[in-house]
C-alpha cells in the first residue's frame, strides 16, 4: 500500500482517486473550495465535478495541503492548465521531497507555452515529474469502464513505478519514454476536437469529422516532432486515442463547445455556463504561438484559435479550410 495524494478535485482527479482507492491505496484529494470538499463529504459524491458516482468513505477530502501530503509517496497533479503553475507553487512546501510527482493535466503553459511536466520542475524544484495521458474520460474510469493510457518519463524505472501503482484490470497503464510527445498529445487534440464539434454543429457529415480528425493528427504530430517527440507516440493512446475518444465522445467538454459554436452561440456564452474546463479554448493560443515559433502549418488549429479569439464565423473558417491551395498528403 502506498500513499497518494490528488491535487484538484474536479472530475479527472477524483476519477484518479478512485483508481488509487481501488488498488487499495490511502487516498487524499485536496481542493481549493471549502464548501465543494464539505460538500463531498456530506454527500459522498462530487456533484459538481463528478455526479452520479458514490464516493467511498475511505477517501480523505480536504484543503489543507499539509494535511493532504503527509508522507505521501505520490502526488498526483490534476488541477486545470490555466490555475497549474500557480497551484504547484503554492505546493512547493507541503509535499515531502521524496514524493513522487505525476502531471495528468492536459494542456500547455498559457504564457510560456511549455508542458505542464515542465511547469512542475520549474514550480516544485526537482525530478523526475511522469505524465499521464490517453484516451480516459473520467466520467468512465470512475465507474470501472475497461481504458487504457500511457505514462511517460525521462527516468523509466520512476514511469514503471507509477504503472504499477496505478495500473489495474480495469485501468491499463502502459509506459513511454517520450514525455514530450505524450503530453503534446494529450494538449493539442482538445483544440483539434473544438474543430470537430463546429464541424457537427454546422451540420456536416461523418466524411467531414474524419478528415478533420485525421489533418488535426497530421498537425499535432508535426509540431511534437518539431518539438523533439517521437513520431511513433502520435499513432498511440496518448496521440490518436486520445484524439479520437475527444473529437467523438458525448463526454467531449471540448467537442461540446465546438458544437455550440457551429450552431451561432458566442464562445462568451458557452463559457459562462461551464463549471468545468475545456482545455482547448485556452491552448489553442499555445497551439498557435508554438507553430508560428517552428514555421509548423497548423491549418485547423489556426482555425479554431480564430473562432475563438477573433470572432470569426465558422462557416468561414470552413471556406478557409477548404480552399487552401492542393498538396500532397505526406
Amino acid at each position: 500500500m502506498a500513499r497518494v495524494v490528488v491535487i484538484g478535485d474536479g472530475g479527472w482527479g477524483t476519477a484518479l482517486a478512485l483508481v488509487a482507492h481501488h488498488n487499495g491505496h490511502e487516498t487524499r484529494v485536496w481542493g481549493a473550495f471549502e464548501d465543494n470538499i464539505a460538500a463531498i463529504r456530506r454527500d459522498g459524491e462530487n456533484r459538481t465535478f463528478l455526479p452520479g458516482v458514490p464516493l467511498p468513505d475511505g477517501l480523505l477530502w480536504t484543503t489543507d495541503r499539509a494535511e493532504a501530503c503527509r508522507a505521501a509517496d505520490l502526488a498526483i497533479l490534476a488541477v486545470p492548465t490555466r490555475y497549474f503553475r500557480s497551484v504547484a507553487a503554492s505546493f512547493r512546501d507541503a509535499i515531502p521531497a521524496e514524493t513522487g510527482l505525476v502531471t495528468v493535466a492536459k494542456g500547455l503553459d498559457r504564457e510560456r507555452h511549455i508542458r505542464m511536466s515542465e511547469v512542475a520542475v520549474e514550480e516544485l524544484g526537482r525530478t523526475p515529474v511522469a505524465a499521464l495521458s490517453g484516451p480516459s474520460h473520467a466520467e468512465e474510469v470512475a465507474r470501472g469502464v475497461p481504458t487504457a493510457v500511457t505514462v511517460a518519463g525521462q527516468d523509466n524505472a520512476y514511469s514503471e513505478a507509477v504503472q504499477h501503482l496505478l495500473g489495474n484490470k480495469r485501468f491499463r497503464v502502459y509506459t513511454s519514454g517520450d514525455i514530450v510527445g505524450v503530453e503534446l498529445g494529450g494538449a493539442l487534440k482538445n483544440v483539434i476536437a473544438i474543430g470537430v464539434g463546429v464541424s457537427d454543429g454546422l451540420g456536416f457529415g461523418d466524411n467531414t469529422r474524419a478528415a478533420l480528425i485525421t489533418r488535426g493528427l497530421a498537425e499535432i504530430a508535426r509540431l511534437g516532432c518539431a518539438l523533439g517527440a517521437a513520431p511513433e507516440t502520435f499513432a498511440g493512446l496518448a496521440g490518436m486515442g486520445d484524439l479520437i475518444v475527444t473529437c467523438t465522445s458525448r463526454h467531449s467538454r471540448n467537442r461540446a463547445v465546438g458544437e455550440r459554436l457551429g450552431r451561432g452561440e458566442s464562445i462568451e456564452s458557452i463559457l459562462s455556463g461551464m463549471r468545468q474546463v475545456a482545455e482547448g479554448v485556452w491552448n489553442c493560443e499555445s497551439a498557435v504561438a508554438l507553430a508560428d515559433r517552428h514555421g509548423i502549418e497548423m491549418p485547423v488549429s489556426r482555425e479554431v484559435h480564430a473562432i475563438l479569439r477573433a470572432g470569426k464565423a465558422p462557416a468561414a473558417a470552413v471556406e478557409s479550410l477548404l480552399g487552401r491551395d492542393f498538396k500532397p498528403e505526406r
